[in-house]
């Protein structure tokens, strides 16, 4: 025999919070996105947040490994290019032009 109501809805399925599924891994996205590298911390991260939606929990430590993951990897980009602009300009003004 139950408790309920007759006619009255039951609220929907709330996981509680330690079997979220994305919990744990969105947590490690956002290790990861600052010690080893930005790109696997943004995969992560996404894999993290779609794992987290399927269950209608947002997973915040996801979306932080996500935007440190694009601005990071935004970043590395943006040195990668000077420094290759750069070795070709040092390249180019100590070469030899002619003997």
């Amino acid at each position: 025999m139950t408790n309920q109501v007759p006619g009255a809805q039951t609220p929907p399925y709330s996981p509680a919070p330690e079997t979220i599924p994305g919990k744990t891994l969105g947590i490690v996205a956002v290790i990861l996105t600052f010690v080893v590298s930005s790109v696997v911390g943004l995969i992560l991260g996404y894999v993290a947040r779609n794992q987290s939606r399927a269950v209608g929990y947002e997973n915040t430590p996801a979306k932080v490994a996500i935007i440190a993951g694009w601005i990071l990897t935004a970043l590395g980009l943006i040195a990668g290019i000077i420094a290759v602009i750069s070795i070709f300009a040092l390249a180019a003004s100590s070469g030899s032009y002619g003997s």
